[in-house]
């Protein structure tokens, strides 16, 4: 048989390949593309976790006997030229007028709580499914807030709020109420680029923060929510209804501050 005769003979007999079949087999090999593709998402997820836990677990160590030199929104403030006034202050030189305050009107559970308020946050949640996450109440803790401000950014997402819920737990377990507090009362924002207890009351009342009295220390706890429309030193109406139920709350405060205050 000539060569060419057998080369005929060999092309032949070898099946055609079908594009309609490449089609078939890329098709069937999909799902297990995607399960490929989801496991090897969800590993990466779970590092990133790991290794970004690890890290907050040894800054919440470091923090615990050593002041943190700035928050994540301090920073952003400095980042866009803002002036930025804090003096750090020990717990035992801010006023028990404000302790009392502040946990009245931001967590009254603080000292029962374990990071997270489960009442407040099953409250959000379901506000959350009624009126959208963007409306949602306010449920964070004075541990979560600690936790938003020293490690996260300012923005309300879900991916923020599930971070701040984990490190405020971790937090709990790593810090004593009174630390959780003290930094707290140091970092929280009192005004445009006023920051701690001690800057804003020599700010808005030209004092130290030791010799803050109840009313003044109502109004800061008032101002809160909202330090760059509620001035303490300044107050509206409003802001000083709200510092009056403040004041209230705080006066017959007992157990809620019993964590950080000796009983009168």
């Amino acid at each position: 048989m000539a060569l060419q005769d057998r080369v005929r003979e060999a092309l032949a007999i070898q099946p055609r390949i079908r594009t309609d079949d490449w089609a078939a087999r890329l098709a069937a090999n999909v799902p297990s593309c995607a399960r490929v593709a989801i496991i090897g998402g969800a590993a990466a997820l779970a590092g990133f976790l790991a290794a970004f836990f690890i890290v907050v677990t040894f800054f919440l160590l470091l923090f615990r006997f050593i002041d943190p030199p700035m928050s994540t929104l301090m920073l952003g403030r400095a980042l866009t030229g803002s002036n930025i006034e804090q003096h750090w202050v020990d717990l035992d030189d801010i006023s028990p007028n404000l302790v009392r305050a502040v946990i009245s009107s931001e967590d009254g559970q603080f000292c029962s709580h374990y990071g997270i308020d489960l009442r407040e946050m099953e409250a959000a949640l379901r506000q959350a499914g009624r009126d959208g996450f963007d409306d949602v109440r306010g449920a964070s803790t004075i541990t979560m807030q600690v936790a938003k401000n020293l490690f996260l950014w300012p923005s309300k997402d879900l991916v923020r709020k599930g971070l701040e819920l984990g490190i405020a737990v971790v937090m709990e377990q790593v810090w004593p109420k009174r630390r959780i507090l003290e930094v707290y009362l140091n970092i929280a924002e009192w005004g445009p680029g006023i920051f701690g207890a001690e800057a804003a009351a020599r700010h808005h009342f030209g004092k130290s923060a030791a010799h803050l009295t109840a009313q003044e220390a109502a109004l800061l706890a008032a101002s809160l929510p909202n330090p760059h429309r509620r001035i303490a030193g300044r107050p509206g109406p409003h802001t000083r209804r709200i510092a009056q139920i403040v004041h209230a709350r705080a006066r017959t405060a007992g157990a809620r501050v019993s964590c950080v205050l000796p009983p009168r």
